[in-house]
């Protein structure tokens, strides 16, 4: 039994009625963490306008850069709902089944690009308490980043980090837009 419950759709503002309607026009249904913010319309509405900025078309990170890192931070947090949709959408974003399946050791992979690998070892060290993000990778950060990207790049990982940590702290399942990547690896990247 889920730790909290979702209300029926017509007890929520109407406001958060127009985001479910947007949900369901994009994914054919509500979204189970939809339903769960939505107890805290303002908080809810908050975090997807913070999401909707993040997403952005004009944003200095490529699509597919923003999907490998939510993908990857959602492995990390053990977040079944934010791997799924993730993954659904890094594909949709034209990156390839066995790329997203190697994501969780994407150390041992010759699939990622320079760029992505920079990327994912900043966000593994920006979710992961040890050890943390050193001076020398803020260095190789601003080698290859401008100092707008950089921010973009760090915002994007935090709001993974708390979308993550939120559906796994309530134990949201997936809801079936992918097949889930197999094998699970340690924050690491060593298998399991």
């Amino acid at each position: 039994m889920p730790i909290v419950e979702a209300k029926p759709i017509s007890r929520y503002p109407w406001f958060i009625r127009l985001f479910f309607w947007k949900q369901k026009l994009t994914y054919g249904r509500v979204l189970d963490p939809g339903l769960l913010w939505g107890r805290s319309p303002l908080v809810f509405a908050a975090a997807a306008l913070l999401y909707g900025a993040l997403n952005r078309r004009s944003s200095p990170l490529s699509p597919a850069l923003r999907s490998l890192l939510t993908v990857r931070v959602s492995q990390i947090n053990h977040c079944a709902f934010c791997v799924d949709i993730n993954s659904a959408t890094l594909a949709k974003r034209g990156v390839a089944m066995d790329k997203i399946d190697a994501l969780a050791n994407w150390r041992d992979s010759p699939l990622f690009a320079p760029d992505e690998r920079l990327a994912l070892e900043y966000a593994e060290a920006m979710t992961l308490t040890e050890p943390g993000v050193s001076d020398e990778l803020r260095a190789r950060l601003k080698e290859h980043w401008s100092d707008d990207a950089i921010v973009e790049l760090t915002g994007l990982v935090a709001f993974q980090n708390l979308s993550s940590k939120f559906n796994a702290a309530l134990d949201v399942p997936s809801q079936g837009f992918c097949k889930v990547p197999a094998g699970k690896a340690d924050p690491k990247g060593r298998n399991s």
